[in-house]
């Protein structure tokens, strides 16, 4: 199977640890009188995660071709964009709007996990 997306983008801000630090700074004396705090939610559904890849992944960029074989706002493979049905959005994942790409990424995601995109996806913490 193709659409392993395995190039190294522009570096990322650990923005889920910041979030977590931001949290116990406000709930600090909830966490002193014992209320344990649930770790973020990451899921495949929410679009701030695919913001947030797509930051990695192309400084969030949803019509990004460089040239190196990744295109759009989640750095497609052009065969994984037509093996997961995205040519129905556009011929191309840089043509496609930032809702389609994401429409086609919650499949790839389905299928493959978030090794899809392995270097951003374990920088967020996704893995």
């Amino acid at each position: 199977m193709s659409g392993r997306h395995a190039m190294p983008t522009a570096p990322s801000r650990p923005l889920l640890r910041a979030g977590v630090v931001a949290a116990a700074a406000v709930t600090g004396p909830l966490a002193i009188s014992g209320t344990a705090m649930a770790a973020p939610s990451v899921s495949p559904d929410s679009n701030a995660t695919w913001d947030r890849l797509a930051m990695c992944e192309s400084t969030q960029n949803w019509e990004a071709d460089t040239g190196n074989g990744f295109k759009g706002g989640l750095q497609f493979t052009e065969s994984t964009w037509e093996e997961f049905g995205g040519e129905r959005f556009a011929s191309s994942p840089d043509q496609a709007s930032r809702e389609e790409q994401i429409r086609v990424a919650k499949k790839v995601q389905d299928e493959q996990g978030w090794n899809a995109w392995p270097t951003c996806s374990e920088k967020l913490g996704l893995q």
